[in-house]
């Protein structure tokens, strides 16, 4: 370990192997860093952080501070980071409360700086965090979505997996997967075609992932209407499966259709 003879490193905590600690940093008792981590000067990590390998964290984020949560009590809780995650300038992420008990970034995410991961949020992996960006409690991120800088997030809120945020906006509806969500107030604008090209899927799920969409989009029916078609007509993949799913579980209703031009023209495959 290289630790700067300005920063303080309580006794207790649990500090890995090649892990660098920079000036006036603080690292309570509490604490688990993993093998390979980089803490810049002025970062403040908390009790109850669980820290893992290779990991950067920038200058004035502050890891497991207590939620901004009234009901807390004083509960022993944690605030969970995965591998290879990077949390930029003035980020923090705040630690569970009793409804969950920890709050998680999984691995390989990015929390770009002065964004906001509020108590028991559970974010996935291969996430991106935009600047700005303010997540509320006991939200859900799947794997692969990006929010772009400035959005704002409605506690409970679940966002799927490579979905694509526009920046600036408002979150207070589910997003299901695979889509760009966007405008004000905040709806469909088509799939994440870009970000599924780049990931690998084939334009055979490609298309399957668009038929699903404008039968629940476009069609004009309601959403119970547009799933029992969907199962009933578009073939059973793990995309059908993972969309169906999403939006069968969803509690807070997700976005809804754009009234406008057709979202999805121009798009080819």
């Amino acid at each position: 370990m290289t630790q700067h003879s300005n920063s303080f490193i309580h006794p207790d905590a649990k500090i890995g192997k090649d892990v660098t600690i920079g000036p006036f940093s603080y690292i309570a008792g509490d604490v688990v860093i993993g093998d390979g981590t980089w803490i810049g000067p002025n970062v403040t990590i908390m009790d109850g952080a669980r820290i893992g390998k290779n990991c950067r964290i920038f200058p004035g984020a502050v890891i497991s501070a207590i939620p901004q949560d009234l009901k807390f009590k004083g509960e022993v809780t944690t605030a969970e980071i995965g591998d290879n995650t990077t949390i930029r300038e003035c980020a923090t992420v705040n630690r569970g409360t009793a409804s969950r008990g920890k709050t998680v970034v999984g691995n390989n995410c990015l929390l770009m700086a002065y964004s906001h991961i509020a108590h028991d949020c559970i974010l996935k992996n291969n996430i991106i965090i935009g600047n700005g960006t303010q997540i509320a409690g006991e939200v859900e991120i799947d794997d692969f979505a990006i929010l772009s800088a400035h959005v704002l997030v409605h506690q409970f809120e679940k966002i799927g997996a490579h979905v694509m945020v526009q920046g600036g906006s408002k979150v207070n509806k589910d997003i299901p997967p695979y889509i760009i969500a966007a405008r004000e107030p905040l709806t469909y604008a088509g799939i994440n075609l870009v970000g599924l090209r780049r990931r690998g899927f084939s334009r055979e799920q490609i298309a399957t992932i668009q038929e699903i969409y404008r039968n629940l989009y476009n069609k004009g029916m309601n959403v119970s209407q547009a799933l029992k078609y969907i199962e009933e007509n578009v073939e059973n993949t793990p995309e059908r499966q993972l969309i169906c799913e999403f939006i069968k579980t969803s509690k807070r209703g997700i976005v809804r259709e754009y009234t406008g031009s057709d979202p999805e023209e121009g798009i080819e495959l």
